[in-house]
């Protein structure tokens, strides 16, 4: 079985178990061709994005138990969607992301670029970023 990549080129790390999240909440961001929305960007929501994506019609504060979604607070890392962070980016409220905990899979619509201008995990040795 293959293992899921990072946009760092390395193995997937986990994004959070509190809540627990993923495509197939299991904790990471780990994709597959079931997941046609493409949730692979480790997200650390903030309000502001939070607010932003219910603007848009991507409420992500409501719990719905009956997709496993206890409803997101600020601080919650949080596997999203790559075209709905893209969009929060473009929009100026894009949320911090975890480098290491981003499916590579997130370079399909995501320059890597943009993303580390949004790193909280930034390796000590920048050149692993090339």
């Amino acid at each position: 079985m293959p293992v899921d990549r990072n946009v760092l080129g390395t193995e997937l790390d986990e994004c959070g178990t509190e809540p627990l999240t993923g495509f197939f909440r299991d904790g990471c961001c780990t994709s597959g061709p079931q997941d046609v929305g493409n949730h692979t960007v480790c997200a650390v929501v903030t309000a502001e994005f939070l607010a932003h994506q219910q603007r848009v019609g991507n409420d992500l504060s409501t719990p719905r138990p009956e997709f496993r979604f206890p409803g997101l607070e600020p601080g919650d890392r949080w596997c999203v969607v790559a075209l709905r962070w893209l969009q929060a980016h473009e929009d100026g409220v894009a949320p911090p992301v975890v480098l290491s905990a981003t499916n590579e899979r997130a370079l399909q619509v995501i320059p890597l670029e943009v993303l580390q201008t949004y790193g909280v995990d930034v390796p000590t040795d920048p050149s692993a970023l090339s």
